[in-house]
């Protein structure tokens, strides 16, 4: 870990606060404000949409200047949208709120390309644990996001005003922190110019980048599906909201805690066992979410979520920097984060709709399914390169 590595994980955590924050509050504001109740998590669709909408855009800013420039115009977004959230909230204007989380969707797509910058500020036989490591900045976003949304939830009579008077305020930390770190330098390219390698489509013929794509979009997706559900879930039994920051707070430290270690395990057993892990943490997460609705089962299941998050997220990062070659990491990346933000947006709408209509058993049995995919894809990944493995010993 080098200075840069250091600050890129501050930055990295201050990223995870913002996320943490909206999706603690979001969908309570978005319940108070929307006209129907099972429109409560569109404000949450909106961030993750506007991240899915935003992936081009960001592609072609860090294309033509670079990390520097790039990850500091994503962060003057994350300071305008932030008050334009304050100025929805004051006014009563759920539409207003959501189209802040829209453009919100910009940082959030830049701050998605922050674990493959890490990769890049390290020597290429410690990638994986550079990933990891500045992947576990996000503790910060564990304690800060929870406690920051609960200790200025109330800090004006409107209701949660200051939290998203807050993330303005942490926007301009983090542009301190970014000026601060070295990145490789590139020469700039002109926006639309011309690279080379390989397509996006062809990437997606190569099994390791398609499965790396499977994994961050389904793992993205089943942990979003239940952590923006989670709110209205244990509001809905009469859980008080510090219970749900607490379970909150749990779940990301179960995110991001693993990253001390998961590159390390990647090193030792390889890249797939650890991301089966993953999966398996997932199902466990969804055995004790569906055994009952208490606080200590929130809690459990939620940081279970999070560590098989961790392992499948870590995991698919570093199998896709190991499919793509350096001139096509821009397209790569941006279709890597392309996939998990519709995916996100899909669950996003969907967390709301099925917790208010069919509720938290069911959201459960039905988060199932990705998972299963999720599975299946690793073990035909793992059998194609036992094959390979056997026919070049063979060859050989």
């Amino acid at each position: 870990m080098n200075r840069n590595l250091w600050l890129l994980a501050i930055a990295q955590g201050l990223f995870l606060t913002n996320n943490v924050v909206f999706i603690a509050i979001n969908g309570l504001v978005g319940l108070r404000l929307a006209p129907l109740g099972w429109m409560a998590t569109l404000p949450v669709m909106g961030y993750v949409v506007g991240g899915a909408l935003s992936t081009g855009l960001v592609a072609r800013s860090q294309a033509r200047w670079r990390r520097q420039v790039a990850f500091q115009l994503g962060l003057a977004v994350a300071f305008a949208s932030a008050l334009l959230a304050a100025l929805a909230v004051a006014w009563g204007s759920f539409w207003l709120l959501v189209a802040a989380t829209v453009i919100a969707g910009y940082y959030s797509a830049n701050g998605q390309l922050y674990r493959f910058a890490a990769g890049e500020l390290a020597a290429p036989a410690y990638r994986e644990k550079a990933v990891s490591l500045v992947l576990a900045g996000g503790l910060i976003g564990a304690v800060a996001g929870p406690n920051l949304a609960n200790h200025t939830r109330d800090a004006f009579p409107t209701p949660f005003l200051g939290a998203y008077l807050a993330l303005a305020a942490m926007a301009l930390v983090s542009m301190g922190v970014m000026a601060g770190i070295r990145f490789a330098t590139e020469p700039p390219r002109a926006a639309g110019a011309a690279g080379h390698g390989r397509s996006v489509s062809q990437l997606l013929r190569e099994p390791r980048f398609a499965v790396a794509v499977l994994g961050a979009a389904l793992g993205y997706g089943v942990m979003n599906l239940l952590m923006a559900a989670t709110p209205l879930a244990m509001q809905t039994c009469g859980l008080p909201f510090s219970d749900a920051a607490l379970v909150l707070e749990w779940h990301v430290i179960g995110m991001f805690a693993p990253g001390f270690f998961t590159g390390h395990l990647i090193r030792r057993f390889g890249v797939l066992p650890v991301m089966g892990v993953g999966v398996l943490l997932n199902a466990a997460c969804i055995a004790i979410a569906l055994s009952g609705q208490d606080l200590h089962q929130f809690l459990v299941a939620l940081f279970l979520l999070g560590v098989g998050w961790n392992f499948l997220f870590t995991g698919s990062t570093t199998l896709a920097m190991q499919a793509y070659r350096p001139e096509e990491k821009d397209r790569a990346q941006a279709a890597i984060n392309f996939a998990v933000f519709a995916t996100m947006a899909v669950t996003s709408f969907a967390s709301g709709a099925l917790v208010t209509t069919q509720g938290w058993w069911w959201l459960n049995v039905g988060s199932t399914i990705p998972v299963a995919l999720t599975g299946l894809a690793l073990l035909g990944l793992a059998l194609r390169q036992r094959a390979q493995a056997r026919e070049q010993a063979r060859v050989a």
